[in-house]
């Protein structure tokens, strides 16, 4: 699960409209899960969600809309969790789109026990984040708490003794861009005649 949804108020666009070259991020992070070995993948969209649609290819995903992406991340959640209705996916990975040093790496080594009861949190440096890996026993809780700008954050405190950290420095680069700066760093930029769209 990509979670595209943000407006992105602090780097001046949706992070869902974020482009590393001529390519959306959004693209390369299906690139990414592809690569991964993930099954299916749905993109949870929402703030300029049309033009999303316009600028990527999404051809290999099934896209939610979450017309509730305003209220924050845990909107999101449940809306994604809420598309997977196939019964023999037993774990689903998720991950922001606003990730651009996410590899195919990472997310083999956090999604490598993708079992029912299974919680999984990428670290890096020691502070747990992208990707996660929620089994599907635990899709219920979650989509009951989550909330607002805090996602699945209290389902996690909840549970913390069950979730298992996966060490990710080595293979990937947690940041997520929040700001001008890292968006100069990576090189990202919202197309201009979509800005504030």
């Amino acid at each position: 699960m990509i979670i595209a949804a943000g407006g992105g108020r602090r780097i001046g666009g949706p992070e869902a409209l974020l482009h590393q070259g001529e390519k959306p991020l959004v693209d390369q992070m299906i690139d990414t899960m592809t690569e991964a070995g993930c099954e299916q993948i749905v993109v949870v969209l929402g703030a300029a969600a049309d033009q999303v649609r316009e600028t990527a290819d999404l051809s290999r995903a099934t896209v939610v809309v979450n017309r509730a992406w305003g209220t924050g991340v845990g909107s999101s959640i449940r809306a994604g969790l809420a598309a997977l209705t196939d019964e023999g996916i037993e774990a689903v990975v998720v991950v922001p789109v606003d990730m651009p040093g996410l590899t195919p790496a990472a997310v083999r080594r956090v999604a490598a026990l993708p079992y029912p009861d299974v919680l999984v949190c990428a670290t890096y440096d020691g502070l747990r984040g992208y990707p996660m890996l929620f089994g599907r026993r635990h899709w219920s809780g979650i989509a009951t708490l989550a909330s607002a700008d805090v996602g699945a954050r209290p389902y996690l405190l909840a549970h913390k003794n069950q979730i298992v950290d996966i060490s990710c420095d080595s293979v990937a680069d947690g940041s997520r861009v929040d700001s001008p700066e890292l968006m100069a760093l990576y090189g990202l930029t919202v197309p201009p005649q979509r800005v504030g769209a």
